[in-house]
Order: structure tokens, then C-alpha cells, then sequence
């Protein structure tokens, strides 16, 4: 039987968005408005989720619960519903380890890892999943602006692609930022950024969209370059790269 209920913990501005393809799809999505913001609740009530009031309200009612939060927080969100029966999927950028500590915490557990933007507009943005229970929550999707696809049976996989993803797109744009840095310091970033334009068309654009980002969301992306460290240490590939890359963005 398909689930009737899904829950979302908790509705971020990537959260309310999933949020808001099950609720436009005409699926019942609740969530928990207890110490949260006002502009969660907004968001919220923009895509038509249904506040529950609390976490344990959530476990009580849902079929699903998807966990979208900020990294650093996945392991004790999903601790606190581990008494949780139904599906309980971890959609957080953390590392296969990580994922794998989550699903010895749940009783039904799938691996989730989003690449793209909030999923406002079809073709945008991928769910991956991976677990025993994937193609149930892969359903619930179809037809949405969120093009949820089943990568594995193995839990664990789905998180490993969103690593090995992030890790260029996030990272590359660290090493930008940091570029940028070492160059001002030694007074030479008007000229850097001049032969940016003349041999890389394009770059000095990205990095200033890097440091948009990186205002606005590096604090969160602090804990994904240490999973994604943490995820290479454990392919026996050298976690320096993003351990320096969280040491950028902890800057902002």
C-alpha cells in the first residue's frame, strides 16, 4: 500500500520544496513547528504542509519521514525518532559512514543524497536513493518537479554519489574563494581577476556567485567537507582537500 502520510524534517528552503512536490501531487505532508522559526512556518504554510506541532507527532502519523536537514544535525534528528516503524529516509549530505550510523539507528531506513537547487521547476534537481525500501519512496515522486531516481538496493550508495558530487561543485568553489584571498593579500587580485577574464572567460563571475553562496549557506557546508573528507579518507584518497575547503568556508 502506498504511504498516506509523509513527514519532513524540516522544512528548509530545499526541505519546504520537497515538501511542497508531494503537497502539489495532492500527498499529505506534515511537519513540526516547535522551536522553529517564523520563517519556517512561512515557508511552511507556502507549501501547504501541515504543522503537527511536534517531532514525536510526526513519528506518530507519518508512512515516510525524510530527513532534510544541515549535516552537522543529521545523526541526532534521526535519533530522536529511532523508535520510528515506518520508512525513514536520511537525505542529508553526509558520508556513507555517516548514512550507515543513521540506518543502525532507524528500523526502516533508505539513503537519500539531492543534487540540484530547491525542485521549483521539472529537470532541475535529482533525488538519488539507495536501500531495500527505495522504489516505494522513489514513487511517491513520480510525476513531480523532483526527479527521484533508485541508484542502489545497498544503502549507502546514494550518499557516496552526493560526496563524490559535492566534492567538486562545493570544493572547487572553496578553492576559488581562496584564491581570491591569497591574491588580494598580496595586492595582486585586480590582476588575477583580469587574466581570469582573459584565459578562463567566466571564472571571476563564479567566484563571486561562490562568495553569494558561501554567505548565505557555508556555515552548513563547514560539516559537508568533513564528510566529504571523511568519505575519501575511507576510499584511502587524501581528505586535505576539504578539510581546508571546511576551514574556508567556517569564515563566513
Amino acid at each position: 500500500m502506498s504511504p498516506r502520510v509523509i513527514g519532513v524534517l524540516h522544512p528548509g528552503e530545499m526541505g519546504a520544496a520537497v515538501g511542497r512536490t508531494l503537497t502539489t501531487a495532492g500527498r499529505e505532508v506534515v511537519w513540526a513547528s516547535s522551536g522553529r522559526s517564523a520563517a519556517t512556518r512561512e515557508r511552511s504554510g507556502s507549501a501547504a504542509l501541515r504543522d503537527v506541532g511536534t517531532i514525536d507527532e510526526i513519528g506518530r502519523l507519518a508512512d515516510v519521514i525524510l530527513s532534510v536537514c544541515p549535516p552537522h544535525a543529521a545523526v541526532d534528528v534521526a535519533r530522536s525518532l529511532a523508535g520510528f516503524e515506518g520508512i525513514y529516509v536520511d537525505a542529508n549530505a553526509v558520508s556513507p559512514a555517516t548514512a550507515a550510523a543513521i540506518g543502525a539507528d532507524v528500523r526502516r531506513f533508505v539513503d537519500g543524497g539531492i543534487i540540484g537547487p530547491p525542485p521549483h521547476e521539472t529537470g532541475t534537481t535529482r533525488l538519488y536513493l539507495s536501500g531495500a525500501e527505495a522504489e516505494t519512496v522513489a514513487a511517491l515522486f513520480a510525476g513531480t518537479t523532483l526527479d527521484a531516481r533508485v541508484i542502489s538496493g545497498d544503502a549507502g550508495k546514494a550518499s557516496a554519489l552526493k560526496m563524490s558530487y559535492a566534492a567538486w561543485t562545493k570544493g572547487s568553489a572553496a578553492l576559488l574563494l581562496a584564491q581570491r584571498e591569497a591574491a588580494r593579500a598580496h595586492g595582486v587580485a585586480d590582476e588575477l581577476a583580469a587574466e581570469w577574464r582573459l584565459s578562463l572567460p567566466g571564472l571571476d563571475e563564479r567566484v563571486a556567485a561562490a562568495e553569494r553562496s558561501a554567505a548565505a549557506k557555508g556555515w552548513r557546508w563547514v560539516a559537508e567537507m568533513e564528510e566529504i573528507a571523511a568519505t575519501f579518507a575511507a576510499a584511502g584518497e587524501p581528505d586535505g582537500f576539504h578539510l581546508a575547503a571546511a576551514d574556508v568556508y567556517r569564515r563566513y
